[in-house]
């Protein structure tokens, strides 16, 4: 990405005319071409994405598909990997939290890794973390991946969740599998809890939300006893770590949400 990214600085794809080819960048001063896999350049995204039932459907379905979803109830904007909850929504937790496999840093309704978010809450000028943040920063990276005119067809299928699945590992690919090698929401699965979504939202239902056992995540530093604090304050203190690079007991961070 980093490699792609000066050479895009320096330099205007031989193809970018031909849309077939926005993918492929042609360095010509070589002996023998050689061609760089890239991203699109971020979009101009608008400040506010329009929403529609068909768009709510598939953020839901995104939810559904990533863990986060707790009945549509709101507490599923405060989720972090491994399923608690963080007590603010100022700004992206940016905490690694651990399973049984993974680690990560993923947080919100829809998962974002704090690169991710750092991304696209630039590009669209967001400045907390709140749901109706987080809906437009889901709704510009489905934009960026070339999804958003399918999702307004309202139709469900194998392509769009392929297409998607770069993004949020719990989405197929048109092999059926995770893009990342982990689990996967089945395609079949994916296109029932939409086309139920999107009807109840057609109908303007109102939201069951279950009621949610909320369990916040513990402080990172456990409270001083009182009766060990005056020796504390005798003894200099290691500075604590602030990096979050960690991995997970099998060595393995979870991309979930990566772009």
């Amino acid at each position: 990405m980093i490699a792609s990214g000066l050479a895009l600085s320096v330099a205007t794809p031989a193809h970018a005319a031909d849309p077939s080819q926005s993918w492929v960048l042609t360095l010509p001063q070589a002996s023998q071409p050689h061609q760089v896999a890239y991203l699109p350049p971020l979009p101009a995204a608008p400040r506010v994405f329009g929403m529609t039932a068909e768009r709510r459907a598939m953020l839901n379905t995104i939810r559904y598909a990533e863990g986060t979803w707790v009945n549509g109830h709101p507490m599923g904007y405060q989720m972090l990997f491994g399923g608690s909850f963080t007590p603010s929504l100022h700004r992206h937790p940016d905490r690694v939290m651990y399973s049984t496999r993974y680690a990560s840093a993923a947080a919100g309704a829809y998962q974002f890794m704090p690169f991710t978010w750092s991304m696209a809450s630039r590009v669209l000028g967001l400045q907390d973390f709140r749901p109706d943040s987080q809906d437009q920063a889901a709704l510009f990276l489905i934009e960026r991946r070339g999804a958003l005119t399918m999702v307004d067809r309202g139709l469900m299928t194998p392509d769009l969740a392929a297409r998607l699945s770069p993004e949020w590992a719990s989405f197929p690919t048109l092999a059926g599998a995770s893009y990342y090698g982990q689990p996967v929401k089945r395609f079949d699965d994916l296109k029932r809890f939409y086309e139920d979504n999107l009807s109840q939202l057609r109908q303007a239902g109102e939201p069951a939300w279950q009621t949610v056992a909320i369990r916040q995540v513990q402080p990172a530093v456990a409270p001083i006893q009182p009766e060990v604090a005056e020796q504390l304050q005798s003894e200099e203190q290691p500075e604590a770590s602030t990096s979050n690079n960690f991995e997970s007991p099998t060595g393995r961070l979870d991309p979930s949400g990566r772009f």
